[in-house]
């Protein structure tokens, strides 16, 4: 077996690995708001310091940043979160982004872009989570332009 043919069945999955600054208020932003599970932790000094969340077939990692050690504190410049961007692929984007406003979620109105409907919303840390499902809608149509 060839090293790229032992690597590509080696590997499984990608999971994106959040740095963040607050557990408790990142908690309730993906397991209330969103509605990921929690499925495995970390705690140091009875405090949660580590998690995997799951949301249907998605995973995130969230990591409090330390004051010492090799987990570091936050970075002194810089937004967290800047120039991040996950795309979650959803089976109904819209019912999403119906679900996240009625948890008092702020997620745009949904857009075609791309073929795909796409609401988009920013956890606590700044990063940008899109999740987005295929339409034949015309492109640049706005989920409020049905209901006219």
């Amino acid at each position: 077996m060839s090293a790229s043919a032992q690597s590509s069945s080696n590997v499984k999955q990608v999971v994106p690995f959040f740095r963040i600054t607050d557990m408790d208020r990142s908690l309730r932003f993906y397991v209330d708001g969103l509605g990921f599970t929690l499925k495995n932790k970390w705690v140091v000094d009875n405090q949660l310091r580590w998690c995997w969340l799951e949301l249907g077939g998605a995973a995130l990692m969230l990591q409090t940043f330390a004051n010492d050690g090799h987990h570091g504190s936050a970075p002194s410049t810089g937004k967290l979160g800047e120039g991040v961007s996950l795309e979650f692929q959803c089976q109904d984007a819209v019912a999403l982004y119906r679900e996240f406003i009625s948890r008092g979620l702020a997620a745009s109105e949904p857009q075609v872009g791309n073929s795909m409907w796409v609401t988009s919303l920013s956890d606590p840390d700044g990063y940008r989570l899109g999740f987005e499902s295929l339409t034949d809608a015309p492109e640049d149509t706005k989920l409020s332009d049905l209901k006219s």
